[in-house]
């Protein structure tokens, strides 16, 4: 089962696991535009996340088809937040659909893993918008802040560097675009079957924060989940009448006294082990919500809760996998962002992030497709997740 423990951690120093995590952040990739396509005006949120999910089920189901042990599937659900939601907006049926307007900011959010071995991608656009219509005001600083922020974490997710660099050139990056960074969201340190891991990146800490979150080095053979989410607003995300559909199991253990609970958490330890579901994936959505109550109270599954800004703002998020090798780290997840959408008033302007932004992001792999966006000479990274 995903849950054993006493094994050897196994990490990318193996070629069988660079492998695996490159099928997945291939998967991943080829899933994340499909998704993309969908999000048009007039399309439910509900059924694009669905689709996003049958996606991603069918495309891991096609690998390592000899091996019937081996684990694989969904590593985080489809969630599509858009405009001022933060994150994990994924509706069950119960519950309110949206339906995508134009102009409306997209956040796609989505994972997948082969043999526990996790990639996961989140992508920023708006729904209609072209080369001719382009993506102005408010709208387009969070987005190139987001995507600028990014391209500064991939070039200082290093070994040898320090997790508070990245938070640093984050706050740095979204102050050029008169954004910030939504307080608190942790990039996390990815393990086989750990989404979670021990070593995170923090964005924006508050003054608690700072005191109780620790500083960690980047070290070679490292995998990391780098999320990257940033405001129009002042950052601070809160939670609203939206209710949680996506869950992860923990490693905490209890003896649950409903049935309903039981059979619940037994289906959720052999179908999903410790990652992230959908309540969606239960065929018995009724009693899947009864389930969940008592495994929630009593810490045994823990919420991915819906987050939200003031109605008024705008929060852009992207997020890629990066694989720490030692000829330099290596993304495996990720679409090339579209410049040519974007235009703002504002720029990257502090000369050392400039130069960061305009370093390649894997130096020592040579040869790097760059192009300039319109807010300073950025590169954008076509090629990285090859």
């Amino acid at each position: 089962m995903a849950d054993d423990k006493d094994v050897v951690e196994k990490t990318i120093a193996e070629d069988l696991v660079v492998t695996k995590y490159k099928m997945a952040g291939d998967i991943v990739n080829r899933v994340l535009k499909q998704v993309i396509d969908k999000c048009i005006a007039g399309a439910s949120v509900r059924e694009i996340c669905e689709y996003g999910d049958k996606l991603l089920h069918e495309e891991t189901i096609k690998v390592f088809k000899k091996e019937k042990e081996l684990k694989k599937g969904i590593a985080f659900p489809t969630s599509v937040s858009v405009n001022n939601c933060i994150c994990h907006y994924s509706p069950v049926h119960s519950e309110a659909d949206y339906i995508l307007k134009a102009d409306d900011v997209a956040k796609v959010d989505l994972g997948a893993h082969v043999d526990g071995f996790i990639a996961v991608v989140a992508h920023t656009i708006v729904v209609g918008a072209t080369a001719e219509k382009k993506v102005t005001g408010r709208k387009a600083d969070v987005i190139l802040a987001a995507h600028n922020a990014s391209q500064a974490a991939l070039r200082l997710l290093k070994p040898g560097n320090e997790t508070y660099t990245i938070t640093e050139s984050v706050q740095k990056v979204a102050d050029c675009f008169k954004c910030k960074p939504v307080e608190g969201m942790l990039s996390h340190q990815l393990k086989q079957f750990k989404i979670d891991g021990e070593k995170t990146i923090i964005q924006n800490p508050n003054d608690a924060q700072k005191k109780e979150h620790e500083k960690f080095k980047f070290e070679e053979h490292e995998v990391y989940a780098m999320d990257v989410l940033v405001s129009s607003g002042e950052g601070i995300g809160r939670e609203s009448d939206t209710k949680v559909s996506i869950y992860k199991k923990t490693e905490e253990i209890y003896q649950l006294k409903l049935k309903a609970s039981r059979m619940f958490y037994s289906e959720v330890r052999t179908k999903h082990g410790m990652m992230p579901f959908n309540l969606r994936s239960f065929e018995e959505e009724t009693k899947a919500k009864m389930g969940v109550v008592e495994c929630v109270n009593h810490k045994l599954i823990e919420p991915f809760q819906v987050l939200y800004e003031k109605p008024t703002e705008i929060v852009a998020h992207y997020k890629f996998t990066v694989l720490l090798m030692p000829n330099g780290p290596h993304r495996i997840t990720g679409l090339p962002f579209e410049s040519d959408l974007y235009e703002s008033e504002h720029s990257v302007t502090d000369p050392q992030l400039q130069t960061l932004l305009n370093s390649s992001a894997n130096p020592k792999s040579g040869k790097k497709k760059k192009k300039k966006t319109d807010t300073g000479a950025k590169p954008m990274e076509v090629d990285e997740a090859a």
